[in-house]
């Protein structure tokens, strides 16, 4: 006879028997490997996810001269281009980028835009529908070569077209100039973007954000070519590394903050403003005031006659950007690195204070440090926050939002606000400034890694600060949308139905939910930092991300990747049912006595009480012929042959097996099914009888045979008392009302508001409690 150890089940915990229509299909294609959907390895990008030992990419070096007129907001430019072909082909033409004609007259921008009518239209909205009568987008008044010959060009909206004489040929580099110019368009009051001017009516001056301002030249990449897709508002840029030489001439009352180092400080600032700025150098605890707000609230009533020229050195850039104006404070401090200092520095009107001179240039230090912990040290000199009703970034200078109201007070979002944005734009240094991703294809890849980071930097700022975006259950509102109001993040950026959510928001999530949870801090943070390392001042693609995370942590992850990036499905897992078993100890007595509890509970039907009454005499206690031997036997009475079974049970275990048979142990048989699509780590908390808790965590490969329905036996010592699967919300669950034994069911809450609008970074115009505590104390 074999031995066995018998399980006896004492009940269900929980039971749903309503099932989804499964896909034939049990085990489909979430655990193969990408293969084919990624780029096949080759000389230049490894199948490790490094830049291969013929890595390439092309350089170009920039002189430029650009004159600002305050008087009529036009700058005129010119500029000298050498480009290096360090590619292995030759090259019949070179692609540039004028961004600036994404706002001119017959730009398709407004054409492809969708818009509508409402019972309510503003002044911006119906410019959008009619768009505008403003001389805008680039004049080219020549491109010539150092010959001063005039070189062929085709210009199709936001690119031109530059045709060679002679093929350009691997390893050669060509020199030519260009001039051009344009009008500033007003980006607060009408058409918007990321460039532009702010006016301000009260004191008559204008900010100038001068960004996207010279023809650039377009990236040609070993891996798609000529990146010239059309320029349209959303999908960002694609760019080309360089040094930069830039003579910026202004109104000499002007200040102007810039990409780059500034060459010829004693010449443009006062004395008084110089020696601060040398002390600014040596000063590590705290922001230096260049030049304060009274001295720039003297300059801003008058209007100097004469000009100055600042003049910028940047090395090994991919763009350029600048700001002026006559409005600014300016204030600075020193970062201490591994390596060389950084300046982290401040521009802002008297409209930013105090909330600007209090954290932005200290936000700007703690970005680098904490965004420098995690990748690499921050290789540029200097970097510069500019307050400036916006919120877009360059290389060492970005423009940021978050006014205080007109008395100086202002929310707690306003406030945070403020300072995430500050964390954004300075963390775009290092993506996609440094590691150079493609924002035209893929805005993830810049939007989403530095959303990530952002939400670390926010952590290490303050333990309580309000991160709306990179814990998991914050995407869940977004998962739960329509499916037609989806792509996967691998989406085209242009192609992007809600865009904060699938590329700021999602990805972070899911790099979070990496650190966290399905890989550990401490693989991912190594692997992380051998990505930002690899690609510093290169251009990666989504390939060598995904595979530098695998290749340095020996994690597979191919999963996630298809999942997560590359798919629309939800998390949605639920606890299907749950079964409570335990080994079968009982003596012959013990098991008698629990079978005849079972048959009288099973005998105590409502039939069986009635009949009691109904029937009052059955034919078997009527006749006794009708009865025989079974009608006096007790299948619940313990026999000897009952006692000598059991003993020879019992003394054929071996003692390991008599150690286990009277462990006492609980078995809970767990059927959890895949709601929702997206396969996940299983992670589940068992709440004891005793009031203590565990957790066990369940990778989530336990869904490669079955991808719909898997079940799992966990065993304890102690009894359970309940059941919760994902407790502290890791893996972005859109429904956690399955997530529970016993089923849990939870309110959701609404409430009514009234919408308020304003300016972006603006106060909404509620009574904030500190404007409370103010008029409180008057």
């Amino acid at each position: 006879m074999t031995r066995k150890l018998f399980l006896l089940c004492v009940g269900f915990l929980s039971s749903v028997s309503v099932f989804a229509q499964w896909s034939e299909q049990n085990h489909a294609e979430r655990f193969e490997q990408l293969g084919p959907m990624l780029r096949s390895p080759n000389v230049y990008r490894t199948a490790s996810g490094a830049p291969g030992h013929m890595y390439w990419q092309q350089k170009a070096d920039h002189e430029i001269s650009v004159e600002l007129n305050d008087d009529n907001q036009s700058i005129k430019g010119w500029q000298k281009v050498t480009y290096y072909n360090n590619s292995p082909d030759p090259l019949n033409y070179l692609w540039i980028q004028l961004d600036q004609n994404e706002r001119a007259k017959d730009s398709n921008t407004p054409k492809i835009a969708e818009n509508r009518i409402s019972p309510r239209m503003s002044m911006g909205q119906l410019q959008s529908i009619l768009y505008h009568d403003l001389d805008l987008g680039y004049k080219i008044i020549y491109v010539k070569d150092m010959a001063g010959k005039d070189i062929p060009v085709t210009i199709n909206q936001t690119m031109m077209r530059m045709d060679l004489a002679t093929p350009l040929k691997p390893g050669q580099k060509m020199e030519f100039t260009m001039e051009w110019t344009f009008n500033i368009h007003d980006r607060v009051s009408f058409l918007g973007g990321r460039p532009g001017y702010e006016y301000f009516e009260k004191d008559g001056n204008y900010l100038y954000t001068m960004a996207e301002w010279f023809p650039r030249m377009a990236v040609y990449s070993d891996f798609q070519g000529w990146q010239h897709k059309q320029f349209v508002g959303r999908g960002e840029f694609a760019l080309t590394f360089g040094d930069y030489k830039v003579k910026i001439t202004v109104p000499a009352d002007h200040m102007v903050g810039s990409t780059g180092v500034l060459q010829n400080a004693k010449q443009v600032l006062s004395a008084t403003e110089f020696e601060r700025w040398e002390k600014a150098k040596r000063t590590y605890d705290k922001p230096v005031v260049i030049r304060t707000q009274s001295e720039a609230e003297k300059l801003e009533k008058v209007r100097a006659k004469d000009k100055k020229t600042w003049i910028y050195h940047a090395q090994n850039v991919r763009d350029f950007a600048w700001t002026s104006s006559r409005k600014f404070i300016w204030d600075a401090m020193a970062v201490k690195q591994t390596g060389s200092d950084v300046m982290a520095m401040s521009y802002y009107g008297k409209e930013g204070n105090p909330l600007w001179e209090q954290y932005s240039t200290r936000v700007v230090a703690h970005t680098i440090k904490s965004y420098g912990s995690r990748t690499f040290d921050y290789p540029y000199p200097v970097a510069i926050s500019v307050e400036a009703s916006n919120g877009m970034e360059y290389p060492m200078i970005c423009f940021n939002y978050g006014r205080p109201d007109a008395d100086g007070t202002y929310s707690d979002a306003i406030k945070y606000g403020m300072i995430s944005v500050i964390i954004h734009e300075v963390g775009h240094n290092f993506f996609p400034m440094i590691v150079n991703s493609d924002e035209r294809q893929w805005s993830w890849m810049d939007e989403g890694l530095n959303t990530f980071m952002q939400y670390m930097a926010e952590q290490e700022w303050d333990r309580n600060y309000p991160s709306s975006r990179g814990p998991a259950h914050k995407i869940v509102p977004y998962m739960r949308s329509e499916k037609h109001l989806l792509e996967p993040i691998m989406t085209n950026s242009e192609n992007i139905i809600q865009f904060g959510p699938n590329a700021y928001a999602k990805p972070a999530t899911a790099l979070n939910i990496l650190r966290e949870t399905v890989m550990g801090r401490e693989l991912f943070d190594y692997a992380f930092k051998q990505y930002a390392q690899r690609w510093m001042f290169k251009h990666p693609t989504p390939d060598d991300l995904f595979r530098t995370l695998e290749d340095a942590s020996s994690v597979d992850l191919d999963w996630f990747w298809r999942g997560w990036f590359m798919g629309t499905e939800p998390v949605d897992i639920s606890v299907e049912s749950a079964k409570w078993y335990k080994l079968d100890n009982r003596t012959p007595k013990e098991k008698k006595a629990d079978d005849k509890k079972a048959f009288d509970r099973e005998a105590s039907s409502i039939s069986t009480i009635n009949n009691q009454k109904d029937i009052p005499q059955t034919v078997l206690e009527a006749d006794p012929a009708t009865r025989d031997f079974y009608n006096s036997y007790n299948p619940f009475t313990v026999t000897p042959d009952d006692e000598k079974a059991y003993a020879d049970f019992m003394s054929r275990l071996s003692p390991k097996e008599k150690e286990m048979i009277n462990s006492g142990l609980n078995f809970y048989e767990l059927k959890f099914r895949n709601v929702g699509g997206l396969v996940m780590p299983l992670i589940i908390q068992f709440n004891f009888v005793d009031g203590t808790s565990e957790i066990k965590r369940i990778p989530a490969e336990i869904w490669r045979l079955n991808e719909w329905e898997v079940s799992k036996v966990f065993a304890f010592n102690k009894e359970v008392k309940g059941i919760v699967l994902d407790p502290i919300r890791e893996t972005a669950d859109i429904n956690e009302e399955n997530n529970y034994w016993p089923r849990q069911f939870t309110p959701s809450r609404f409430e009514l508001f009234k919408g308020t609008g304003g300016p972006r970074g603006s106060s909404s115009g509620a009574m904030s409690p500190m404007k409370k505590a103010k008029a409180g104390n008057k």
